[in-house]
Order: C-alpha cells, then structure tokens, then sequence
C-alpha cells in the first residue's frame, strides 16, 4: 500500500464546477440602446459547471467546436478571467499561457517584453537576464527585438510569445493554438522544442488545437468541450472517434 501511495502522481490542476459568463449589449441602434440600455445586455454562458482535474507531469488535449469554451477555459485557468462560480485550484504550482495577443504591451520592444512578461510569470530580473540571450537566439526575429511589438508581424509576435514561454519553463504551461502559427522552419522548430518540454515528467501542459494530429500525438488526455461543458473526458483513442464523427453530423 505504501509503495502504490508513493508511486500515484499529484494533482496539478483541479477545476470544480467552474460558470464564465460574458456580458455584452445586443445589436441594435445607437438611440435605443440609449433609451432602453438595461434591456438590451445580452449573457453568453461560455462555460457551464465544467470539472475535471489533470495529474502532474500530464498532457491534456482540450477540443471543440468553436465558440464551445476552449480558450475562455485556458484563460479562467491562466487567471486572467474570473470565475463566476467555482474554483480552480494549482496546488501552489507557477503557471504561463501562450496564446498569439495576450501578454505583451505593443507600445514596449521585444526585450522590454522579455522582462515584462517573465516578471508577470514571477521570475526575477536577474533569472530574466541569464535567460534573455537564449529566449532572444530562439525568436530569431534580428533587429525587431529592439522595435515596439506593435511595428511586429503575427509570425514575429507568436515567435518571441514562444521563445519566452518556452525558455523561461513554469510548472504548468497552457498553450492556445499557437503551434500552427508562423513560418514552416519555425513550425518545426518550435514543435520540437515543445516536445522536449512536456517530455519532464513534472511538467504539466495543457493544448488548446484544432489540429487532432497534434492532440493525438501529443497529448495523454483529451477533454471534449461542447457549448460550455463537459461532453467526454478519456484517452485520445477513445475520445477522438466519438469527436470526429459528431463533427460530421
């Protein structure tokens, strides 16, 4: 009994009965919604009652159609959005998302984002600095990294989104579609340097794709979200069918 305790792996991530709801006004004319702008918030419930937990070390696939509460999920986890009801406890873990337009203050350069951004994940200017040549070499953007974010292309923006998230390794790390993002050298690039990631049996990762080849590949658990809650939770081989052909219906 002692040797199965020892053995059985923590609990990285726990999400109880977790309610988002976004609030937003509904189209209609500028003078009525002057007139009657009480009435006319419409509530979208993006996600309704979800629970699950994900072991350390794990890799959990998130699927779903659009608009099902995929990255609303990763950003309620992230805690850049508050729940309305339920908890999501990280058991004392650190945690960063990388998602392609969240993070970076456009009007500060690439390095001056390095810095922001590793202080936000609760890294110290010192481990920054040991860290900031290899993050720098990896983005491989040239001269752009001493240029205002917002100068940046889509492709330059999710390489140095990659490059810090990927150099500077947090215990849990949520990444929003941002592999099929960029050139095709870079693709490879960082679909490697992810698989070298989640490959330390303590790092927990959670992927957000509609690629199911990287979710097979990948992933150890895939969650199927569908209109703001849980439809199946399982083994990517068990999940994945059952996916695919609702999508066909």
């Amino acid at each position: 009994m002692a040797k199965e305790q020892k053995n059985k792996k923590e609990i990285a991530v726990t999400v109880k009965d977790l309610h988002i709801t976004y609030r937003g006004l509904k189209k209609t004319s500028i003078r009525a919604s002057w007139k009657h702008f009480g009435d006319k918030v419409e509530l979208f419930h993006a996600l309704k009652g979800v629970s699950f937990e994900i072991e350390e070390g794990k890799i959990l696939g998130i699927i779903g159609k659009n608009g099902s509460g995929k990255s609303t999920m990763l950003r309620a986890i992230a805690g850049i959005f508050s729940p309305d009801k339920g908890t999501i406890d990280l058991h004392g873990r650190s945690i960063s998302l990388l998602s392609i337009g969240v993070g970076f203050n456009k009007k500060l350069t690439g390095r001056e984002n390095i810095y922001l951004s590793g202080m936000l994940l609760g890294f110290s200017e010192e481990e920054i600095a040991k860290k900031e040549k290899e993050i720098i070499d990896f983005a491989d953007i040239g001269d752009f990294i001493k240029k205002p974010v917002k100068t940046y292309s889509s492709g330059m923006y999710s390489k140095l989104a990659f490059a810090i998230t990927a150099i500077l390794e947090t215990d849990i790390m949520l990444i929003d579609e941002v592999l099929s993002v960029g050139d095709v050298k870079f693709k490879e690039k960082s679909y490697n340097k992810m698989k070298e990631l989640i490959s330390d049996d303590t790092r927990t990762v959670i992927i957000v794709s509609h690629s199911l080849g990287t979710i097979k590949e990948l992933c150890d658990e895939v969650l199927w979200l569908n209109d703001g809650v849980v439809k199946m939770i399982g083994k990517p081989e068990d999940v994945i069918p059952k996916y695919e052909e609702f999508m066909k219906q």
